[in-house]
């Protein structure tokens, strides 16, 4: 009897120890954590990426001053004067800061050339002409506002350093005969423009 009973309880502590060695699931490794188990058998822990923040582009933050040409133009920069232009040399604003409001928008400020003239470092804004008439539209100078809708206009990153300008459906294209009209999206193959840095937006306007 005694030599039963000594068996019994050999064979319990076999089968405990077998216990802690393995652990309270086959599928687990000792001390692994709860994760994917590889094919080797052995639990892969889950590690979840941290996402990382957008990159901001500088040109668009509306902090930098920018010259825009059309990217396969004439190589000359736009314009602002009583209309956006191309190389219009007509001695308008010819440095743009394009000035984030929000919902991908943005008010595209306009400033003469660095000559200490204080008017040039009171800014004009992109607006659409309201005078003209459907469908192709022209872009004007205008006290800026960017609570009206007709000087918030969308940017978009197109590859390469280039960018396309539109206004709510329509994009910023060149016509020829015309120069620079706003359009319906679709109805000409896609016009695109490079901005060229020219420094930090620190002008100090007029009261």
């Amino acid at each position: 009897m005694f030599t039963v009973n000594r068996v019994a309880g050999a064979a319990m502590l076999a089968c405990v120890g077998a216990l802690v060695a393995c652990g309270s699931s086959p599928d687990k490794a000792p001390g692994a954590a709860a994760g994917t188990a590889s094919s080797s058998g052995t639990t892969a822990v889950a590690v979840t990426p941290s996402a990382a923040a957008p990159a901001t582009d500088p040109l668009l933050s509306g902090k930098r001053e920018v010259t825009i040409t059309r990217v396969r133009g004439s190589g000359s920069t736009l314009e602002l004067s009583g209309r956006l232009e191309e190389g219009g040399d007509t001695g308008g604003r010819v440095l743009f800061v394009p000035t984030p409001i929000g919902n991908d928008q943005y008010v595209i400020k306009a400033f003469g050339t660095k000559d200490d003239h204080p008017a040039n470092d009171d800014p004009s804004c992109w607006q659409v002409n309201g005078l003209d008439i459907e469908p192709e539209l022209t872009i004007e100078a205008a006290v800026c506002d960017e609570d009206n809708p007709i000087q918030r206009f969308t940017i978009t990153t197109k590859g390469n350093g280039t960018y396309a300008i539109g206004s709510e459906t329509r994009v910023l294209q060149h016509k020829a005969g015309n120069g620079l009209i706003l359009r319906e999206s679709g109805a000409s193959p896609l016009t695109t423009f490079r901005f060229v840095d020219k420094g930090p937006a620190n002008r100090e306007p007029l009261n």
